[in-house]
Parts: C-alpha cells; structure tokens; sequence
C-alpha cells in the first residue's frame, strides 16, 4: 500500500518543476519543504532560452514571459575603461530569447501551475529520514504542527539543495571545493542612464593582475532594479580558516544566514568605487552575504531514489547556469517516473536518468570554473557557439541508452538531439500558421511523420496506426507535408493512400473515378491513420520543417516529453518503419 507515487523533497523551482511534470502526465505525488513560505529573495534570476522552451511544453510558457523581462546582453568595464558590449543574440528559429525573473517569480508561476492540477505545497514540513526496500520507499517527515507522518511512496526525489538530507543518507560523494572569496548580494534600484536589460560587469585588478574589486549587475522587473553581486567588505567577512568553511557538512555554497546584511552604505560604497557612471542605490528589498563552491555528486540515482539541481551539482553562477540545469534534470526524471508509474516504461528506463544528465552536470561545473577564473569571452568557440551552450540549446543526449543510433552521412538532428522549433505549419482549423512547438505543447511523445508525395501519406496512416497499437495510445502521431508533395492528383489516389474518403471531401463532386483536381491542403484536414482515426495532418508551407529537420522525403521523428528526440527513422517505408520505430520505442516503453 502506498500513500503516493513519489514524495518530492524540496520546493524551490526544481522541485516544483518535478511535481508539475509528474502531474501533467498523471502520476501523483506529494511536495514537502521545510520552510513557512517562499523566500522573498531574488537568488537564481537568469531564465535560459531552454528553459523557456521546457516551461512552454510543459503548458505554462505564458505565465512565465508575463513575469520576466529580457535580457539583451551585458555591458563590460575594465579597470575604468568600457571594453563594450555583449548582445546576446540567438538564430532566428530559436523561439525564444534569454529572461531574467526573481527566483520567487520563478516559484510563484510553477507553483500556481502546479495547483491547477489539485497539488499543493506542504510548507513547514521536513524529511527526517527514510529507507527503501524492492516495492518502495518508507520516509518520515515532520509536519508543520510538530508532529510526525510517515510516507510510503513508490519513489523519492531530493532536490532539497546543496546540503541535501536526501544525499547525505544515500551516502553519496560530493566532491568539490569552494572559493576562498565571499561575496554580497543586494536587490536594488539605481539612478543611472545605461540601457535597459543588459547586465553590467566591472572589474578592477590589483597590481598581481588579480582582480581585487567586481561588481556584476543583472536587470529585474521593475525601473532601474538590479541584483547587484559585490566583494564582501572586511567589516562584513566572516572567512574561517580553511576546512572550517561552511555548514556542518563541510558544503560552504548559498546565502549565509546569521551573519550581518550588507547595508545600502555597502552597495553604495561599490557603486562609487565601480559604477560606469555616478548613480544612487535606493530602495533596497533585500540582501545577503553569499558563498560559491562546486560539486558535483558520483551518481544522481541509488534504487528508488534520485536527487536533482543542487543536490546533485553546485557551481558559480556565471551564465546563469545551475537553476536551469536543475529544472531539465528535474524535466528529464519527472517523465521517466510517470511513465514508470504507469507500467508503461521499459524496466530500465530510469536508468537513463543519470546517464543523461550526469555529464551535463559534469559539463557544467567545469565551464562555469573555468568562466569563473577567465570569463566567458575566454571560450574557445565562435560567438554562435558560445550562445547557444549558454542558452543550454547544445544539450545532447546521443550516446544515452534509451535513444536509437543515428545514421552515419545523415544531416540534421539526430536521436538524442534537441528537437528544433520551425513556423509555417498550415492546415486544420487554424487560420494562421503555426509553430511546431505549439503542436508539441502539453504532449507526451509525439511522432512526426514527415511525407512528400501521396504516397507518402498513405505511409504515414499505417505508421500512426502501428505505433499507436504498439504504445497503446501514448504516443501522439502529427503529419507533416512537404510544400511541394503537388497539388493535382487522381481521385481515389491520394485519398485513398490514406485509407479513407478524403478525396471526396477534398474534391467535390468527382464524376465516376475521372481525374479531378485534389488540393493536399484540404486533403490534410481531412486524414485519418490506417484504422481510420483522425490523424491530425499540417501542411509545411514555408519548407521550415524540411530545412530544420534536413529531410526531403518519407521520415518519422520521435519526440520526447522533454523536447529531445529519441528516435530518427529515414526513409520511411512500409512495413520496415514500423519494425525500425518498434525497436526504438522498446527502448523505452514495455512494448
């Protein structure tokens, strides 16, 4: 008997982004977190494209461009000179742009997208302990009245942060260390004229070359708000010596709580020193003296339970990285469980968890050590390159175990690959084109069909039918036609390839199988798949998708939950697509 399917630890916006995904595809789950209420401080503020993408698939993308504001780029001063500027620009088919929002912002919009599926957060109530055995996981909690509850749960997940409780019991290493500097953080308004939404950098080096002074500035909503990070002054330093840094368990990372705030007088005095221009710190909301380390765990899974964000990796902030690579280990587990849960997933499914994600946590602790010590403009690659590993766009998951092998000599995104957005999308009820993501949006696994001919229609109808009778149903097939598959065509022939009358619909009133003129845009509303359900078909207008996707002819995408593709399967071809796909999704679904 179990009280829920799995019991989350920790509601800051990994946890919550877990419980949102689980829900969303239908798996229950109970979200505890020790604290009376969020923290109304603006801590993790950078918003990553990818992230954007995710909170847009998940359903709740809106909400979160509501709230945030743009963030153009960053302005860089160098011992009092101006050493330019950075614009972050992005290619035109990425759909959205970098963001900066208040880490209370961010809970606030998973959270209130949470409750629309009944489930909220149990504040003031902390994990004590737990252990696990074959069937489950047995954890006692304290709730918010001091009294004790234990929890039977299918699966435990901590993203309870960089001093985890749920870490420290499985034993897992952390290794790492941490920086010797201290710093402060203070949310403020300024007076001065530079231009809004570009991040501001200025550092001054001591005679060693070393820098001895820094002030980084990140924009917030609001009329010249920023989250200033500084170099904590003597007065306010609290260094021990070194192996005493930190909590008790050794991980010296995050605010430090119990020491004196930095004053508005502090933030003022680094302005004075470092501000582009002369300007005045007012109405200061908060601030707080902070440490940096980073750690990175030796695995994100033991049995039942998982760890995810800072539980699992810490690191610098530079380039905004860890809260976003939080929420995308949070995504890539949530959907793994849920499918779990419904006895749908291959028995090693979960598997696939740290093997995906723990060398994007290692990839990320390094390059942010590395930015740390010598700046991003330090990075090898072209400017390109560097944006889209900043916006988190390069994610791959290629040699993961539950996404088949690409093709050798095969252009485009492969298994394992992001799966990119593209507009044009025609057909249906709509009146104007869509975007792919928008057909992607609030799904589980989607398996584009891509066809080119009228033949290829009828390839895709007893594609969908197999895969929908292979996966039960859960897996959602979406047509999409090339531009040039032609538009005149027999009656009888294009329409029938699909299996149905659509070339009567689409014709009019032929005349006794003479040749009539088909037009494929109404053919597409009109499709069903080889058992004669509606199969949901759109025309690609603009050849977007064919270029993204860089495929001419017959081809079946699948779609992860989390936006990667799991599976590529080109040239498409009855039966052998079938059997191809059927391999792919035993990878992951018990077929």
């Amino acid at each position: 008997m179990v009280d829920t399917d799995v019991l989350i630890v920790g509601a800051g916006p990994v946890g919550l982004t877990a419980a949102a995904e689980l829900r969303r595809h239908g798996a229950q789950c109970r979200i505890v977190d020790r604290l009376p209420a969020r923290l109304p401080y603006a801590k993790a503020v950078g918003i990553q494209p990818r992230t954007l993408e995710i909170w847009d698939r998940m359903g709740m993308g809106r909400e979160a461009l509501d709230a945030a504001v743009p963030m153009r780029g960053q302005l860089l001063y160098s011992d009092g000179a101006d050493q330019g500027r950075i614009d972050f620009r992005l290619p035109p088919e990425v759909p959205y742009g970098f963001a900066a929002l208040p880490q209370y912002e961010t809970e606030r919009v998973i959270e209130e997208h949470l409750a629309r599926f009944g489930t909220g957060i149990e504040r003031g109530t902390e994990l004590v302990s737990f252990k696990q055995d074959t069937d489950g996981v047995l954890s006692r909690i304290v709730t918010v009245d001091g009294g004790e509850e234990e929890v039977r749960s299918r699966f435990l997940v901590g993203c309870d942060g960089a001093h985890s409780i749920v870490r420290k019991t499985l034993r897992l290493s952390f290794v790492g260390a941490a920086f010797p500097e201290e710093y402060m953080l203070a949310d403020v308004e300024v007076d001065w004229s530079l231009p809004p939404g570009y991040g501001v950098r200025v550092m001054h080096h001591g005679d060693d070359g070393a820098v001895d002074d820094l002030l980084v500035c990140i924009p917030l909503p609001g009329r010249g708000r920023y989250r200033m990070s500084m170099m904590v002054p003597p007065e306010l330093s609290a260094r021990k010596p070194a192996g005493e840094q930190g909590t008790g368990d050794g991980v010296a990372h995050g605010l430090e709580t119990g020491r004196r705030a930095p004053g508005i007088e502090h933030v003022q005095a680094v302005l004075d020193r470092l501000s582009p221009e002369p300007t005045t710190a007012s109405a200061m909301r908060w601030s707080s003296v902070f440490r940096i380390s980073h750690r990175l765990v030796n695995k994100y899974a033991d049995g039942r339970v998982f760890i995810a964000g800072d539980a699992a990796h810490i690191h610098p902030p530079t380039g905004a990285q860890g809260m976003n690579t939080g929420i995308q280990d949070a995504c890539n587990l949530a959907w793994k469980l849920a499918l779990t849960v419904r006895g749908a997933a291959h028995p090693r499914l979960l598997d696939s968890y740290d093997a995906e994600r723990r060398p994007v946590g290692e990839e990320v602790v390094g390059r942010t050590v590395r930015h740390a010590s010598e700046g991003v403009q330090a990075d090898p690659d072209d400017f390109t390159t560097v944006m889209l590993r900043e916006a988190q766009l390069l994610v791959a998951y290629p040699d993961s175990p539950v996404v088949g092998r690409g093709t050798p000599g095969l252009e485009g995104p492969g298994p394992g690959d992001r799966a990119p957005d593209c507009g044009g999308l025609t057909g249906g009820i709509s009146a104007v084109p869509l975007r792919l993501y928008d057909l992607l949006r609030d799904r589980g696994h989607v398996l584009l069909l891509h066809a080119d001919s009228a033949d290829g229609l009828g390839v895709c109808g007893e594609v969908a039918s197999g895969i929908h009778h292979l996966t039960d149903g859960q897996a959602t097939a979406l047509v999409l036609l090339a531009p040039d598959a032609g538009t005149h065509a027999a009656t009888g022939t294009a329409a029938d390839s699909m299996g149905n009358g659509a070339g009567t619909a689409a014709a009019g009133s032929g005349t006794g199988g003479a040749a009539e003129v088909v037009d494929y845009a109404e053919i597409v509303d009109y499709a069903t798949d080889a058992d004669g359900r509606h199969l949901p078909a759109f025309l690609d207008s603009r050849g977007e998708f064919a270029r993204a996707y860089r495929t001419a002819g017959p081809a079946a995408f699948l779609v992860r939950p989390d936006g990667y593709l799991g599976a590529r399967v080109a040239p498409l071809a009855v039966p052998g697509a079938v059997a191809a796909l059927s391999e792919e999704l035993a990878r992951v679904f018990r077929l």
